[in-house]
């Protein structure tokens, strides 16, 4: 779908902003926003690029480097390090063989460190792509990654 589409499908309202440019990421086939994206949705929305390039950087969510097909987020923050996401770290960086901020070779999964996904009562928390997991261990994360490995 065209940034014009998009942005004709939600609206021009800033608010729609966010919701416009993760629909284009997800369209994109390197899940990332090019300058030209980014460019084109300003247009588009009649908003200042700056603006624009302000929530591209300030959400996780959004990428302007060329990411995997399935985005795995760690949470980084106090709550799920206390209680193990360090554990999972390791255990993800072997079972995937790249380390946090790679894309596997395959081009399936990247891993990212991310501030508090809102789990905390639930950590370790992690997201990949839209959906959340909390209370996870080393043990689970195979089955986990199996699933999207097949999607």
């Amino acid at each position: 779908m065209q940034i014009d589409e998009l942005v004709q499908k939600h609206g021009k309202e800033p608010e729609k902003l966010l919701t416009v440019l993760m629909e284009c990421q997800k369209n994109n086939g390197d899940n990332a926003l090019s300058d030209d994206d980014i460019r084109a949705v300003a247009k588009a929305m009649e908003l200042p690029v700056s603006r624009v390039c302000s929530v591209v950087e300030f959400y996780s969510l959004l990428s302007r480097k060329k990411r995997g097909k399935h985005i795995i987020q760690l949470c980084g923050d106090v709550p799920c390090y206390i209680n193990g996401s360090v554990n999972l770290k390791e255990s993800l960086e072997k079972e995937l063989g790249i380390v946090f901020g790679e894309t596997t070779g395959d081009g399936l999964f990247t891993l990212e460190f991310t501030s508090c996904l809102g789990y905390c009562e639930q950590s370790p928390a992690m997201r990949i792509d839209e959906d959340m997991y909390g209370r996870v261990t080393p043990e689970a994360l195979p089955a986990i990654l199996e699933k999207y490995r097949s999607l």
